[in-house]
């Protein structure tokens, strides 16, 4: 079965909105709900020919208030039949990568046929805990904990520390952050200026509390009035050296959704590749390195597949800080500055995740269709969408989209 091929057929995700937006009461499993109905409807694919369903999210506190199993409430909350199987993953902001790589393999395997990958969070939504009142608590005050304060992990530093001191010693400095984050908006707004993100967003329609129709229909957090002098003047934030809200994302809310199946099903279905899912890869390393991993991931790739980094047309690393890209780019041109050059040139040509957001759960599966949707415009080629997640996992998915003849 490993010369089985797998490719996707579909891929929609929601406007990405930012913290307090106009969806922050609205719960990750609800936008689930939402691309999972659009993503198979998009291609007229009756949901009982979906064998699994696997979904990635982060900040499980944000569910928590609707007990577990968040994807298995979001397909039966959209229709999909109730043999549907379906596997809720957590491997922080690689998370709905990760549900593809389980997809992939899967077909590869033969054990499926067709499968959805999917990821969500609305950090708008995450609330407040309270531990230690199981057993009551006779004197003294009761502790609020905020799960989205300094984010990280307990008996760690915060991912925006790791981040900052890792980026410095590789020497991607302040301004360096800065930079990237500058081009990162205004690649975005081209590329929403030539229309780009139509292929991939659907809207996201709400009402709200006086029962007005809501439509949201593009990403909420970009700002394209954005300078360099103005990013300069930001503070930096949790007393990191160089991270501030300029050069990293917004807290985000949006969700995601792949459809994946064997070159032979989607013959079978009369269903158009949109993509070939040619490998997929995972790395991890010492915990503060997160910005190192995307390049542990696409040199796994690489390797793996007898390519070179030329072999690339395009790349996705995501934002979860400025660093990131600047990092593992640096990390990949192994000092050679003309492969530098390049390798930044072709890498989120379309902006990223500080300008559109970051709603981890999302992003795994966001970068992906964005690599593809534009893959696609330029006539085909090759890419490798990679992503980092906490205590320094990563994640790797190569793509190829067939050259018409």
């Amino acid at each position: 079965m490993n010369t089985r091929k797998v490719v996707i057929v579909s891929a929609v995700r929601t406007p990405f909105d930012k913290f307090g937006g106009v969806i922050k009461d609205i719960s990750s499993i609800v936008l689930t709900e939402e691309v999972l109905k659009n993503v198979v409807e998009r291609i007229n694919l009756p949901k009982n020919k979906v064998e699994e369903i696997f979904y990635g999210t982060t900040i499980h506190a944000e569910v928590a208030p609707y007990t577990n199993v968040p994807v298995r409430q979001s397909l039966l909350r959209a229709g999909f039949p109730v043999t549907t199987i379906s596997m809720t993953v957590d491997r922080a902001c690689c998370s709905s990568m990760t549900a593809l790589h389980l997809a992939y393999k899967a077909i590869k395997s033969g054990e499926i046929s067709i499968a959805i990958a999917a990821g969500a969070e609305n950090l708008s939504n995450v609330p407040y805990l309270v531990n230690g009142l199981r057993w009551g608590k006779r004197l003294g005050h009761v502790m609020m904990v905020d799960q989205l304060d300094a984010v990280g992990y307990a008996g760690w530093n915060p991912v925006s520390m790791d981040a900052s001191e890792v980026a410095l010693e590789y020497g991607v400095t302040r301004e360096d952050q800065d930079k990237w984050a500058l081009q990162s908006q205004q690649r975005y707004a081209r590329a929403k200026e030539e229309g780009k993100f139509r292929d991939e967003i659907v809207p996201y329609v709400i009402k709200d509390p006086k029962g007005n129709t809501i439509i949201l229909s593009e990403d909420q957090s970009p700002r394209p009035d954005t300078t360099l002098e103005k990013l300069a003047k930001l503070p930096t934030v949790y007393n990191t050296p160089t991270v501030t809200a300029g050069n990293a994302p917004g807290l985000s809310a949006g969700a995601a959704a792949i459809v994946v199946m064997s070159e032979e099903k989607a013959k079978e279905l009369a269903l158009q590749p949109l993509a070939y899912v040619c490998d997929v890869a995972s790395v991890a390393d010492e915990a503060r390195k997160i910005p190192c991993v995307p390049a542990g991931a696409i040199r796994k790739l690489i390797a793996r597949n007898n390519m070179t980094l030329d072999d690339l047309d395009l790349i996705e690393i995501n934002e979860a800080f400025a660093a990131m890209p600047l990092v593992s780019t640096k990390i990949l041109a192994d000092g050679d500055s003309k492969k530098l050059a390049r390798l930044r040139n072709i890498t989120n040509v379309n902006g990223g995740a500080v300008a559109l957001g970051h709603p981890m759960g999302a992003s795994g599966a966001r970068i992906i269709m964005t690599l593809m949707y534009e893959l696609r415009r330029r006539g085909g080629g090759i890419g490798i969408a990679a992503i980092c997640g906490g205590l320094a996992q990563g994640d790797g998915v190569m793509i190829e989209c067939r050259k018409k003849v």
